[in-house]
């Protein structure tokens, strides 16, 4: 069968690494896979383009999308269709009904939309909510990557919650790091192992990367290093706040990278800080790395991947003095590294790309 996944682009986040992951996996049970992309930049293209067709819409706009879009699914004819992220679910939903062909039409939410939107305003919340609810209604399946996520699709879109599903993010084990690699990573570090703190994302607002650098000020521990995987708008921001903490010289912004193992392995603490996420990727990469973790217990996926406290802290949205306890006793109190590993292991992409195809009808 030829799958179609569409994106808005390849740039290095979350949902568009889940959805490589998952083209991987559809591909060795003998599917054929292309991203079909509003426009073809980011990060991660060359992975994709060694692997996979890559088609560019060419649409630096969300209206652009139906017409080209429709024009693509008469000339390929795929089979099914995965849509991700709002607005271009919407899109892809009106784009099909243009185009007269019935694939099978899967719609992705990878967020909790309204949180994402909060600050966006009323009239922005109300075109959301009217394009969800005049839309989603006409996919085959709907799904997010979590209980919270699916429960406020499912409100948003006007849709019963039995009609969205929960597909939770494939979160591959990664290859262990070579020892140049790992060499590599001790020298961004610079300090002893036993002090060392990472977070991976985005530096973005709804990550709240100031919380994180508020709680590690106010922890006694001179010796420890914080390092921040990732680059976005707020890193001259987040530089600024550090300098004003008096913690430039213990944080480090070591920028965006493919492939992050080698920090995860190298690291004795993984924090999340998120006023909000969709699922948590970062969250069951670090268990697959045996690490301790400390998470905001943010809506929504930490606490389901976490299992309620079992595999890690939960702290209070926005208290950075919780945060800094937990940190404290995270890097104080043994970890079983198994145990972690064995829970990412419910994650791996085999189980989620079955979960997909069923949701699909081609397993």
């Amino acid at each position: 069968m030829i799958i179609s996944i569409i994106l808005p682009d390849l740039r290095g986040g979350g949902a568009e690494r889940v959805m490589l992951d998952l083209a991987r996996e559809f591909a060795q049970v003998g599917h054929e896979v292309e991203f079909v992309l509003m426009q073809a930049v980011g990060e991660f293209l060359p992975e994709v383009g060694s692997d996979f067709s890559v088609v560019d819409l060419g649409a630096p706009r969300i209206r652009q999308v139906p017409l080209l879009l429709a024009r693509y699914l008469r000339d390929r004819k795929p089979d099914a269709v995965i849509a991700n992220m709002w607005p271009l679910t919407s899109a892809s939903v009106v784009g099909r009904a243009l185009a007269r062909w019935r694939c099978r039409l899967l719609l992705v939410e990878h967020i909790t939309l309204a949180r994402q939107y909060a600050s966006w305003g009323k009239i922005h919340a109300f075109a959301l909510a009217l394009s969800m609810a005049a839309t989603y209604r006409f996919a085959d399946k709907v799904a997010a990557v979590s209980e919270g996520a699916a429960a406020e699709t499912a409100d948003l879109a006007k849709l019963p919650k039995s009609r969205v599903g929960v597909l939770y993010n494939p979160i591959p084990q990664r290859l262990i790091p070579s020892e140049e690699q790992r060499t590599s990573a001790d020298r961004l570090w610079n300090c002893n192992p036993g002090q060392r703190i990472l977070n991976v994302g985005s530096l973005k607002d709804m990550k709240n990367h100031r919380l994180l650098l508020r709680a590690f000020a106010a922890l006694e521990r001179p010796e420890a290093r914080l390092m921040l995987l990732g680059q976005g708008a707020n890193e001259a921001a987040l530089r600024s706040l550090a300098e004003t903490l008096g913690i430039t010289d213990r944080v480090i912004f070591a920028g965006f990278h493919v492939d992050p193992s080698p920090f995860y392995a190298t690291a004795d603490l993984f924090v999340l800080s998120s006023d909000h996420e969709g699922f948590g990727n970062v969250i069951v990469e670090a268990l697959g790395h045996g690490l301790p973790v400390v998470s905001t217990d943010c809506p929504s996926g930490p606490a389901e991947i976490l299992e309620n406290g079992r595999y890690g802290r939960l702290v209070p949205v926005g208290d950075a003095g919780a945060l800094t306890v937990a940190i404290d006793l995270a890097l104080s109190t043994p970890v079983d590294a198994a145990a972690q590993k064995a829970r990412a292991a419910d994650f791996v992409p085999g189980i989620a790309a079955r979960k997909y195809l069923d949701l699909l009808g081609l397993a």
